[in-house]
């Protein structure tokens, strides 16, 4: 097996600490400055020379670029050949990925390793959020035809979400608030992936805290998230040890996942439990918290989902409709503060006019009952 997993790590040099504060974010794929990304792909064989009877091997690919599905893929086509051939192959594709291109925002890349070339689109402000992909470049004259990639970041919301799907409201406003959150996986690629998925769910908002898509015990953070004489910080915790069930047993928030499979129908929905019935020896889903809702859950959605599950629709379909749901509902919360603010910003007339009209077009998309709370005559 060949689980891939990202882990953010603090191994760049010292910059502003992440706050519990939202910032509307232009552009949907930045540069971190304070943490780099590690890509990895790993590979178990078994082995019984080996003490532990496997053979373990690791390849990682370290960016500040949050570009997921672009790195997981060029690991998908480098590890095979890097483990069969070692050094010469890597070396042999660093030279290839020197060429390449700067990622220009808004402009569409070709980018040619090992015999195949990837397609990729850099994401830009000036998209239109929750709008589908760009088509991409004609691709009449590359040979051999391109690997194309729909999104450069974009995670398929829909299999990540998919046992949480009726607690998605709750999710979205416990990522607004900031609120610490452990997510308890059975592997790193789970825990990454839905770690990613929640931090990318307030969009265009961007997530602010800190989060942790795999954390281990070796992490240099250990003591201070596990400490019980303070509060937990601000942060999205992704872990797969089941010795975090005990030490990490004081958070608020605790989601508890298995695999990830796509099935034919809709996956049991987690419950919601009490924090004293999180078990060290239990190993069934579940979201453990006290926390009260604001919102209610949108029955609209699931049947929309479950639809489309029962139709066999793509899952890139169901995803395009539940980040369109996550979209209405961060509309919704932004519409109002940029209302007040603009009445105490000493801006022109003619600005006030223009953002207006933006607000009603937007609020005018959304449902009709977000339309009759936001709308103001």
């Amino acid at each position: 097996p060949c689980p891939q997993s990202l882990c953010s790590s603090p191994g760049a040099p010292p910059g502003p600490a992440r706050g519990s504060e939202l910032s509307l974010d232009p552009s949907p794929v930045q540069r971190e400055a304070a943490h780099y990304f590690g890509y990895v792909y790993f590979r178990q064989v078994k082995d019984s020379s080996m003490r532990r009877g496997y053979f373990q091997k690791s390849l990682v690919l370290v960016s500040r670029l949050p570009y997921v599905n672009l790195f997981q893929c060029l690991l998908q086509l480098i590890a095979p050949e890097y483990f069969d051939k070692l050094e010469p192959c890597l070396e042999a594709v660093c030279n290839e990925i020197d060429q390449w291109p700067p990622p220009v925002p808004g402009q569409t890349l070709n980018l040619p390793v090992m015999g195949v070339v990837i397609q990729v689109r850099i994401p830009s402000r000036v998209d239109k959020p929750g709008s589908s992909p760009v088509k991409q470049c004609n691709q009449e004259n590359l040979l051999p035809a391109p690997l194309v990639l729909p999104s450069v970041h974009e995670l398929d919301l829909f299999r990540c979400f998919q046992p949480v799907l009726i607690h998605i409201q709750m999710l979205w406003e416990l990522m607004l608030l900031g609120e610490p959150m452990v997510v308890m996986a059975p592997s790193p690629s789970v825990s990454s992936e839905m770690v990613l998925a929640l931090t990318s769910c307030l969009a265009p908002l961007r997530y602010c805290c800190d989060f942790r898509p795999y954390f281990t015990i070796h992490d240099s953070e250990f003591k201070e998230y596990t400490t019980r004489t303070q509060a937990p910080p601000n942060i999205v915790v992704g872990v797969t040890n089941p010795f975090f069930i005990k030490t990490l047993q004081h958070w608020p928030h605790i989601l508890r996942v298995g695999e990830l499979r796509m099935a034919g129908d809709l996956p049991k929905q987690v419950k919601v439990k009490k924090l004293a019935k999180l078990k060290t020896l239990d190993t069934k889903p579940g979201i453990y918290t006290s926390y009260k809702t604001f919102l209610h859950k949108d029955k609209t959605l699931i049947k929309r989902l479950l639809k489309g599950i029962q139709r066999k629709r793509p899952s890139e379909v169901q995803s395009a409709l539940l980040r369109r749901h996550l979209l209405e509902l961060t509309q919704s919360f932004i519409i109002p503060l940029v209302r007040a603010r603009c009445q105490h910003l000493p801006v022109k007339e003619e600005t006030l006019q223009r953002v207006s009209l933006y607000i009603d077009t937007i609020i005018g998309s959304l449902p009709e009952d977000l339309q009759a709370v936001l709308h103001h005559p």
